[in-house]
This record gives structure tokens, C-alpha cells and sequence, in this order.
């Protein structure tokens, strides 16, 4: 039985959690009660499974499930202190618990064991917290749902919610679930079945009464002025905001971004009503926690200028910070955590789309998905009735809530690299895919450029996926090129803060044997092509205002004159000066610019398979296969250099324990003396 009803619960999570029509990334929870045999005095007993704090329904696993016993469960309500102390009881459920392992429980628990039905779901529909956030939503769910559905008005989810939904489930018998006032709804049924299907049934009822009753425009008339752009006029104007609406977002603490321009909220920010709408801010506790209680809307037509823009978006980050800063102290108490930041974590741009932001990209999307739904439920509310969000003083007892402090402070620290943004050129293979898949083990985004998109794409995708990595084409000799991937890069991560300049080639010859086009086409993808990189992407490291790192890939060969590569080393020499030049340039701006020299990299190397070691073989005189080794012998160490040793150098360098290091080159080369920096 026990394993049955658990099974029953994760396949309904799964299906539920899926769908986002039903409810959004990590939102709701679901549970099943079962009888289950107590291994220590083998009597049968009553358990409940539900999803445990921080999870998500459509990715839920066993491992996920808090697990109670419903004997404890039912007794804690003799020691309810009450409503003012309702948090005591989230430490009271540890007691309640059966087993170890399993997910802690959530805040929701008492929702679950108290509401005397075998499965209980509650769930983020946009289309229940429309009718949860309407001004007259308790009339509305009679209207809607006759007696079949509850309306419960808004309580802050905790014990005291869990003892209303219960109590409101026993006078209503007839009720199949109820919509809980500025939040969502919840359902419930005899099994695991019924339970889906009375949900579903809240959800689809709602969805149809507001496509049939609702108004034709319910933002009100359509503002031609801030109409999208065309796609392409549309996304360069967000890549040209990026790096400004980054360093605003991150003003307080860094931040990774994410852009969209989604039909949705294209189509919101040309209504009339967008900007009295986005004042208003989010409803249900889901969404605000993600977005924060409002966002920051840009204020001038579509077709208004980057430069424009940019000034104004700096004018209202100053009066959006000074109104979050009125907000907190209107509301905290003595004993309310410290604020947390006054940036915006969604940014609309009209005629251009949403900007949102995050701890790191998965959440910087999450937070716009969630702006989503919270248009999706202003739209609703708006068809049917006015939309009447949640207080602010409600919203800030959840957003400075000691219960979701707490849990803030339980996430791990964070990895070296977290919240930075690394583009790493030549990336497909060799010594770049090892940077990048080591920045990205430090906690980096990484964008994988190189002039194979598909060998790129592959790279990235063995690294993780759109969240932590991408993969680019660029022609690193043209700017053009260079600029579009730079644009590309700034709108799957928010901005740049590290550049590896590692794309590279090599023809092995001698002086006499080196011919003009032979010295072009180093020149053009080493010497010009770092310089090209570096010229775009400075723009975005300055504008961000959060500092970064550029880092050149050079080579022993930059200072030591070996056998026959001139075209080679001299370009090499080019890079290692550069370096100095723009740590020079570009300090004042918090960037720091340091060089890597490594030798005789060969294992899983580009320029090697490519006919670079065959050459380097023929000039000392042994087997292309033992070329490594053969390196490892000439050096102090008799170590065989690797890409992974260059990765390592890369992320001490743009750690935080090197944040007072520019201009230095590193020599990865296992000990060559003739190669010692003087």
C-alpha cells in the first residue's frame, strides 16, 4: 500500500507539474495518505506523502516526499499556540516525520494532513489566481462554481490555512476543492485519480468562463507607439540594452539575466493599462518571491533611442530603488530580516520584451516564466472583474518572512564562478572546451564560440544545457561576426564578465618557407582576432560596471625563440602584449586582463590534429605519438602539459583569490627556463 500510494502521488506530481496550464517551475504541492506497516512494532499505520520544501511537481521523485506520520499529524493540533506563533508549528512537523531521508517538509504540510481527504493538490493555475486575485472573486466562485467550489479568503500559507481549508471542506460536503483568495487553488478526492481529475476540472471550468465571459480587450486599447519592433530591429535593441540593464539588476549583488520576447509580453506592454497593471505587482506568494513585488517598466516608446533609453532606465533604477527602500521600511519590524536588495528582477522594455534576473540562469528564466503568469493572471482578472492583487504589507510578510529567510540561508554556498558569465572562443575542442567546461564546474555560464556550430553546440551540450552553457559560431577575423555573437551571448546570459581569448592555428615552417598569406592568416585569427574580441566586448564589461576578466591565451613561444614558426610566435608575442596593454586600459573600469603561456599541449589539441604536431615532429625528429612525452622530457618538471592544466590557470585567475592580479602572464609549460619571465 505504501509504495502504491507513493508511486500514485509522484506520476500525478509528474503529469500535473508538467502541464503549464496547471501550475509553474518549483509552484504547488500534492500529497497522498496511505496505511503503511510501522517497522518497529509492526502495526499498520497511517502515513502522508507530500512534496517536501523547495521541489518541483514535474520533476518529483521519491527522494522528494516528506514523510508523516497522520497519528502526530492530527495531535498537533492540541498544541496549536495559535495564529501569532503558527511558525513554531514548521518545527513541530520534524517531530511528526517518519523514517529518515525524504525532503524536509513545506510550509504547506498542515494544508495536506489536516484537510481530512486521502489526496489533496494544491496548485498555480493562471487561470484559478485570476479568479483568486478578481476584486469580487468570492462572488465569482459561486458564480463559476456553484457549490462545488470553496472560496477561501487570503490567509499567508501556514497552520492556521491548513485548520481553515479543513474546516471549510467539512461544511461544504459537496465541495470538490476550493480557490484560495490572492493565491491559487486547491482540490482534493478519495483517489489519487479523483483528485487529478477534480483539479483539472477547477482549472479547465475557470479557463472557460473567462474565455466566454471575458472582455475582448481587458488591458484596454492598444498603444501603437509601443507596438513590438520587428524581430530582428527588436533583439539588437535588446542586446544594445543588456549590459545596462545587467549592471542595474546587479547593483546590490550580481546578477545573471535572461531575456524574451514572448508574444505575451510584447502584446501587454502595448496595452494601455501595462503601466497601471505592472504597479500593481504580483499576487500569488510564487511569483513575487521570483519577481519581486513589481517590476521596473521603461517608460518611453518603442521607438525611442538605445541612448535614450539607457538614460532614462538609470533614472528610474534610482526611483525604483528609493521606492522598494519606502516599501521595506514601511513594513519591517524590529525583528525582520535586512533587506535583501533594492534592484528590480524584471525589467519591460516596451516594443522590445522582458529582462529577468537571477542567482544564476535557471532562476533568472524561472523569474520571467513566473512575470508570465502573472500577465496571464491579470489578463484574466482583468476580463471578468478589476484585478486586486495582494496587499503590500501581505506581500512583504512573505517576501521578509523568518520562515523564507531561513531557507535562503539553507542553500549551499555558492560555487567561485557563480553568477558569471565566461565566453570562451575556439571552445569546440582541446584547451578552450576544457576552460570552459571547468569555469562552468565553477559555478560559470560559458558560451562555447567557435567557427563549427555544430562541434559548439555539441561542446555545450556535453557540458549541461541552455542554462549553464551555449554554443556559438563566430569567425573571430570578422567583426561583424564577432558582434553577432556577442549580441547572441549578452541574450542567453545577460552580459559577459569573463573573455578567453583562445582561438588559435598554427603552420609549422621555417622563415624562408613562410609565405605572406601564411603570416596573414595567423596574424588575422590570433594578433587580430583577440584584438577584434577584446574591442567587443570591452563595451560590456564597462557598461555592466561589475569589473571582469580577459584572459589571452598565448604561449611560451611569445618569449622564447624556438625552430622554425616565426609566423606562429610572433603572432603570440602580439597577444602577450596586448595583454599588458589593456590591463593598463582598461583598469580604471575594474577589469583585469592577465596572459597564459602554455607549451607542448597536444593531448585532445586542434591545432595538433591539424597538422601543427605532425610538423613539430618532423622538426625534432621522432613519432608524432610520442611528441608529448617528448615535451614532458625537455621540461623542469618532466610533466606532460594538458588542457586541463590551462583550465585551472584560467580559473585561478578569474577567481576571487586573484582579485588583485592584472597584467601577468602564467607560464603552463611544466618548467622551460629559456621561456622564464624576465
Amino acid at each position: 500500500m505504501a509504495d502504491s500510494a507513493a508511486a500514485d502521488l509522484i506520476a500525478r506530481s509528474n503529469r500535473l507539474g508538467s502541464d503549464p496550464r496547471v501550475t509553474n517551475y518549483a509552484g504547488g504541492n500534492t500529497s497522498a495518505k496511505g496505511l503503511a506497516t510501522d517497522p518497529v512494532t509492526g502495526e499498520e499505520i497511517e502515513l502522508l506523502w507530500v512534496k517536501g520544501s523547495g521541489g518541483d511537481l514535474g520533476t518529483l521523485t521519491e527522494s522528494g516526499l516528506a514523510v508523516l506520520r497522520m497519528d502526530r499529524m492530527r495531535a498537533l493540533v492540541d498544541v496549536y499556540p495559535g495564529v501569532e506563533r503558527e511558525d513554531e508549528m514548521v518545527a513541530a512537523f520534524d517531530y511528526a516525520l517518519h523514517g529518515k531521508g525524504g525532503a524536509a517538509p513545506s510550509i504547506d504540510t498542515a494544508m495536506h494532513g489536516l484537510v481530512n481527504a486521502k489526496h489533496v493538490d494544491h496548485l498555480h493555475p493562471d487561470s484559478g489566481i485570476a479568479i483568486a486575485t478578481a476584486k469580487d472573486g468570492e462572488k465569482l466562485t459561486k458564480k463559476i462554481f456553484g457549490d462545488k467550489v470553496v472560496w477561501v479568503p487570503w490567509r499567508r500559507p501556514g497552520f492556521q490555512l491548513g485548520l481553515d481549508i479543513a474546516a471549510i471542506k467539512e461544511a461544504n460536503p459537496n465541495a470538490i476543492g476550493c480557490i484560495l483568495g490572492g493565491h491559487g487553488i486547491t482540490a482534493w478526492g478519495d483517489t489519487s485519480k479523483e483528485a487529478e481529475k477534480n483539479s483539472l476540472w477547477i482549472i479547465t471550468t475557470a479557463e472557460d468562463y473567462i474565455a466566454a465571459k471575458g472582455k475582448k480587450n481587458p488591458f484596454g486599447r492598444e498603444v501603437k507607439k509601443n507596438l513590438a519592433l520587428p524581430v530582428a530591429e527588436r533583439r539588437a535593441k535588446a542586446a544594445a540594452l543588456a549590459a545596462t540593464i545587467r549592471g542595474i539588476a546587479s547593483h546590490d549583488r550580481p546578477m545573471v539575466g535572461h531575456f524574451t520576447d514572448d508574444q505575451v509580453v510584447l502584446d501587454f506592454l502595448a496595452s494601455a493599462n501595462a503601466p497601471k497593471l505592472a504597479a500593481l505587482g504580483t499576487s500569488c506568494p510564487d511569483h513575487f518571491l521570483r519577481t519581486k513585488v513589481k517590476p521596473m517598466l521603461l517608460d518611453l516608446p518603442a521607438g525611442a533611442s538605445v541612448e535614450d533609453s539607457i538614460a532614462r532606465l538609470k533614472q528610474l533604477h534610482e526611483e525604483y530603488r528609493k521606492d522598494y527602500t519606502k516599501y521595506y521600511e514601511k513594513h519591517a519590524t524590529a525583528d525582520s530580516p535586512a533587506m535583501r536588495g533594492a534592484d528590480p528582477l524584471i525589467v519591460l522594455v516596451p516594443g522590445v520584451g522582458m529582462f529577468s534576473y537571477g542567482a544564476n540562469k535557471q532562476t533568472a528564466r524561472v523569474a520571467g516564466e513566473f512575470y508570465i503568469n502573472a500577465i496571464n493572471v491579470m489578463r484574466g482578472a482583468e476580463s471578468i472583474s478589476t484585478y486586486a492583487p495582494i496587499s503590500d504589507a501581505e506581500k512583504f510578510r512573505i517576501e521578509y518572512w523568518a520562515l523564507e529567510e531561513a531557507k535562503l540561508q539553507r542553500l549551499p554556498k555558492p560555487k567561485s564562478h557563480a553568477t558569471r558569465v565566461a565566453l570562451v572562443t575556439g571552445a569546440a575542442s582541446g584547451i578552450g572546451k576544457a576552460i570552459a567546461t571547468r569555469l562552468a564546474a565553477d559555478g560559470a555560464c560559458v558560451v562555447i564560440a567557435d567557427l563549427d556550430l555544430a562541434k559548439a553546440q555539441e561542446a555545450a551540450a556535453e557540458i549541461g544545457n541552455t542554462d549553464v552553457a551555449v554554443g556559438l559560431q563566430v569567425n573571430v577575423t570578422d567583426a561583424a561576426a564577432i558582434e553577432k555573437m556577442v549580441h547572441d551571448a549578452v541574450l542567453a546570459f545577460g552580459g559577459i564578465d569573463i573573455v578567453v581569448n583562445n582561438a588559435g592555428v598554427s603552420l609549422s615552417k621555417p622563415l624562408l618557407e613562410t609565405t605572406e598569406a601564411d603570416w596573414d592568416f595567423q596574424h588575422d585569427i590570433m594578433a587580430k582576432g583577440s584584438f577584434l574580441v577584446s574591442k567587443a566586448t570591452a563595451p560590456i564589461l564597462i557598461e555592466q560596471g561589475m569589473g571582469g576578466d580577459v584572459i589571452y591565451i598565448s604561449s611560451k613561444n611569445s618569449v622564447f625563440a624556438g625552430p622554425n614558426n616565426i609566423a606562429y610566435s610572433a603572432t603570440k608575442a602580439d597577444q602577450a602584449h596586448q595583454v599588458r596593454l589593456l590591463a593598463v586600459e582598461l583598469g580604471e573600469h575594474g577589469v583585469k586582463v592577465n596572459g597564459i603561456n602554455p607549451d607542448g599541449v597536444v593531448r585532445g589539441s586542434g591545432i595538433f590534429a591539424a597538422g601543427w604536431g605532425a610538423n613539430r615532429a618532423k622538426t625534432y625528429g621522432i613519432p608524432e605519438e610520442d611528441l608529448g612525452k617528448f615535451y614532458a622530457q625537455r621540461t623542469i618538471l618532466k610533466r606532460e602539459v594538458l588542457p586541463e592544466n590551462v583550465a585551472n590557470a584560467v580559473s585561478v585567475l578569474t577567481g576571487p583569490d586573484l582579485s588583485h592580479t592584472t597584467g601577468l602572464h602564467i607560464p603552463v609549460d611544466a618548467g622551460v627556463a629559456a621561456a622564464f619571465l624576465r
